[in-house]
């Protein structure tokens, strides 16, 4: 149990250091130790582990075109897409008796009314508010700095910076057309279900670690609830916070 002990102090000794994985992530930890005779503090011993970690390449997924249904939202789209679907069955009040043959006439009619999406990979979550002209900018921007790079002269200097205040000011203004934009959904009912999704979302993607639940007590018994293991931390660090160091003595 010795190689287990991290901490010792007054003749008592401990495990109160870890490292935390993942179940799924225990097959590649070969070894986990305690380094003897190397310390932070003189209670403390310093915890190494030896793992295997193999390098997985991702696959990516290609994204196949999808109908903009989101448009029917707005009431001219919705008017548009059910004339161009009532003209193609013929003018007809009624269904065909077949639910495929419905379901391709809706589907056709609705790519070319509401269109497709492009199929390409998603924008960065800090760039979403970049449009066509913002990405234009930024291009000419990158060439004037590639310019001036190779040149290395006034002219060249001059052009660069103009551009680049230039597109600050773009930049500013998308941003903030954006934002209007989205202060007014907020006061929709259906933004208002938007800004509680993406809360929620916010606070799951906050939550990187999980919370210790279980931990030994001095006795090397296993402590479950949560009452257990929030006084175990409170007499372990009462303890430490409250013991003498013993300070090396310097001859």
């Amino acid at each position: 149990m010795e190689h287990r002990m991290t901490y010792k102090s007054g003749g008592r000794c401990t495990q109160v250091d870890y490292i935390l994985c993942r179940r799924v992530d225990l097959k590649e930890i070969e070894d986990c130790n305690v380094v003897e005779g190397e310390s932070v503090v003189n209670q403390h011993r310093m915890v190494v582990c030896r793992m295997t970690l193999e390098i997985k390449k991702r696959k990516r997924v290609r994204a196949e075109p999808r109908i903009k249904w989101w448009k029917l939202k707005k009431e001219d789209c919705k008017v548009e897409c059910r004339e161009k679907v009532r003209q193609t069955l013929g003018g007809s009040e009624g269904l065909p008796d077949s639910w495929e043959t419905t379901a391709d006439v809706v589907r056709v009619t609705a790519r070319r009314v509401l269109g497709v999406t492009s199929a390409q990979r998603k924008e960065e979550k800090e760039t979403w508010w970049w449009n066509g002209k913002v990405q234009e900018s930024i291009q000419r921007k990158r060439m004037a700095k590639k310019k001036w790079d190779s040149l290395r002269d006034a002219e060249s200097r001059q052009e660069y910076r103009e551009i680049r205040h230039k597109v600050k000011r773009e930049m500013a203004k998308s941003k903030e057309k954006v934002y209007d934009e989205l202060y007014e959904r907020l006061d929709t009912k259906e933004g208002e279900k938007d800004l509680y999704r993406s809360a929620k979302q916010r606070d799951r993607a906050g939550k990187v670690l999980q919370q210790v639940s279980i931990i030994k007590n001095k006795d090397e018994n296993v402590l479950t609830s949560e009452e257990s293991v929030l006084s175990r931390w409170k007499e372990y660090f009462e303890r430490l916070m409250n013991e003498e160091n013993k300070r090396e003595e310097v001859g």
